[in-house]
């Protein structure tokens, strides 16, 4: 059986996969605080349906409560350990079966096993207070392993952590001209592609929001990163199939083990 990822856009893709589809770090806002979305339709209602959502992070355009509250009752929705306590708006989405993990966790949905790894980012809800929240990556386990990085640095032991993977959907940028400590750019995600060593990739995390007001501001930093990707992966990771979606688009793979 095939799998299936989707890219609408930011760090939100579907996967299907064993008869289950999966939805990464939701978000379906056309507007969040001074962030405005420019490229991409919001997805039609039924495109928000999943059997198991995932948060990487507690930031609000990972951790978004109003796209989580539109999500159909009954759907699990794992999130970092102590997300409740610093995110008190999850106490009241009790349609959701709520579940908090953390590196090295496994959770099982259907013929799905899910793990819970490390990432290298800021995992609290504000930029201060103390970390305790952890910032992760999923691996999902069903017809394929599909490696969901979240937000993440490139880091000693990712590849080790990780596991053998067939499909990573990596970070290449982020919503505004500068990165911070934490992030991949197109040349560390290609780096990161080189060790991890997918027979497929997807690039996510760019050219969905940009500040309000910085459209003329070194627009090239929006859009490029997917084709800058896809140009450092083949030089790094020759042996990698890197699928660049546009929003909504989506790529059926068929996994040989």
């Amino acid at each position: 059986m095939p799998v299936e990822i989707t890219w609408w856009g930011h760090a939100t893709c579907a996967i299907r996969d064993s008869g289950i589809r999966v939805l990464t770090d939701p978000l379906f806002a056309r507007r969040l605080a001074h962030l405005r979305r420019r490229r991409g339709a919001l997805p039609a209602p039924g495109a928000r349906h999943a059997d198991l959502a995932l948060v990487s992070h507690l930031h609000a355009d990972h951790l978004h409560l109003p796209s989580l509250a539109r999500l159909a009752p009954g759907t699990r929705l794992l999130v970092p350990r102590g997300a409740r306590r610093a995110v008190p708006g999850l106490r009241r989405l009790t349609h959701l079966r709520i579940g908090e993990v953390a590196p090295g966790d496994r959770t099982r949905v259907g013929d799905l096993l899910v793990r819970a790894v490390s990432a290298r980012h800021d995992g609290r809800r504000l930029p201060f207070g103390p970390h305790r929240s952890p910032a992760l990556g999923y691996v999902v386990e069903g017809e394929a392993r599909t490696y969901f990085a979240g937000d993440t640095g490139l880091f000693d032991g990712m590849a080790e952590e990780v596991g053998p993977v067939d499909v990573a959907l990596l970070p290449v940028g982020g919503w505004g001209p500068f990165l911070g400590e934490g992030h991949l750019d197109p040349g560390r995600a290609a780096r990161a592609l080189a060790r991890l060593a997918p027979h497929s990739a997807v690039p996510v995390h760019y050219g969905t929001y940009w500040p309000i007001g910085m459209d003329g501001v070194r627009p090239h930093e929006f859009h490029a990163p997917g084709d800058e990707f896809v140009r450092l992966a083949a030089e790094h990771a020759p042996g990698v199939t890197v699928h660049r979606l546009g929003h909504g688009e989506s790529v059926r793979l068929e996994v040989a083990r």
